[in-house]
């Protein structure tokens, strides 16, 4: 059947962007540490791959600082923010870089003389890479799950350019 029967449109990079837009998920930080230096950055690109061994991926842009010290610090961890912290969500994404030269600057963290940087309050996957690979403008980093901080806290949900807390 043709597009036209069923009433799809042919997908262009804004229509794509406008259909994730309506698919809800948690708000991520990844930080990493380590020779290549401390560094952190929001995500929407990252899912489990595997319970036996524990693995997940965080897809990073490649030209990006935080895809440049993931792959020489070889680790990083996957934190998954408390619905409290949509600032952190916006201080690591880039929004406050003019103003705060540090994104990790007045933050509460775990593990800074570590490779893992783990936020307070965020359930928080620390992995060691084990593969990555190239696709387009990203890069996939493999990571084995080798501590896990559990939060007891609601995540960070995100849907439609807006953050939001789950519903009880």
């Amino acid at each position: 059947m043709s597009e036209k029967a069923y009433g799809l449109a042919a997908a262009s990079r804004e229509l794509f962007i406008k259909g994730m837009r309506q698919v809800a998920s948690s708000v991520a930080v990844v930080t990493t540490n380590g020779s290549g230096g401390r560094h952190g950055a929001t995500v929407s690109a990252f899912t489990s791959v595997s319970a036996d061994p524990p693995q997940l991926l965080a897809c990073l842009r490649s030209d990006s600082r935080i895809a440049a010290a993931v792959n020489e610090n070889g680790s990083f961890c996957l934190n998954i923010l408390s619905h409290q912290h949509p600032h952190l969500a916006e201080r690591f994404s880039g929004q406050h870089d003019t103003a705060v030269g540090d994104r990790f600057e007045g933050i509460e963290i775990h593990g800074e003389a570590q490779e893992w940087v783990v936020l307070k309050q965020a359930t928080a996957f620390c992995c060691a890479v084990f593969d990555r690979h190239v696709h387009a403008t990203h890069t996939i980093f493999l990571g084995n799950v080798l501590k896990v901080q559990i939060s007891a806290e609601d995540p960070l949900t995100y849907l439609n350019g807006q953050y939001r807390r789950l519903a009880r």
